[in-house]
């Protein structure tokens, strides 16, 4: 792992098709939006149109999901969860700023979708553009001070721009909290992002 570059140690959302991405991309964990305004035809229907785009992301058919994913919003336009999907998709793709206008129209119908605002961060973080990357970052950590992936992310931003004492509290921050909620793996994901840091830092420490 390269210790420049931007990273993200969740789950992705969607299967990775490409072991070579540097970036991976958070699992949504609760439903983004309320869907008791669908009828069950409808929620049926968005859950089968979902899977389908899903099975063909983990295929590794980025067009083809990104298509299914466009003709899922021509049906359920307010979805934000759709529109995060599709950024993720486009990210993936490496089309940086259509990514961002995916994951901004998340945040149009989902405002404190603290996903959609990390994920916003990693693009620009991506693109080394770290102050509007943090900007992104502490808006997600607004949302949810406990967002463990975003203050990885913001440490690595942090740790880029020469604030290293600041980065590694972060690190041990977000180490804390993936143990307090049994997510041992992603611990110590970050602790070897740490140890790598110090070792960058320090070439002798062992």
């Amino acid at each position: 792992m390269s210790i420049i570059t931007p990273i993200l140690i969740s789950s992705p959302v969607l299967a990775n098709p490409s072991k070579t991405a540097t970036v991976q991309l958070t699992r949504e964990r609760q439903q983004p939006q309320k869907l008791a305004q669908l009828s069950d035809n409808e929620q049926t229907e968005r859950s089968q149109l979902l899977q389908q785009a899903n099975s063909l992301y983990n295929q590794g058919n980025l067009k083809a999901a990104e298509e299914n994913f466009r003709k899922f919003l021509k049906k359920f336009p307010q979805d934000a969860f759709g529109h995060f999907q599709l950024g993720n998709i486009l990210f993936y793709q490496k089309r940086p700023e259509e990514a961002i206008s995916a994951y901004r129209e998340a945040i149009k119908f989902k405002s404190q979708y603290a996903l959609a605002y990390n994920a916003v961060g990693m693009v620009y973080a991506s693109q080394s553009r770290w102050d509007e990357a943090m900007a992104e970052y502490q808006k997600a950590l607004e949302i949810n001070p406990n967002y463990a992936d975003a203050l990885t992310n913001s440490a690595l931003v942090l740790w880029q721009t020469n604030k290293k004492d600041k980065a590694v509290s972060s690190l041990e921050k977000a180490i804390a909290i993936f143990k307090s909620q049994n997510r041992n793996e992603k611990a110590n994901q970050v602790e070897e992002i740490l140890r790598q840091l110090k070792t960058a830092d320090n070439p002798n420490v062992s």
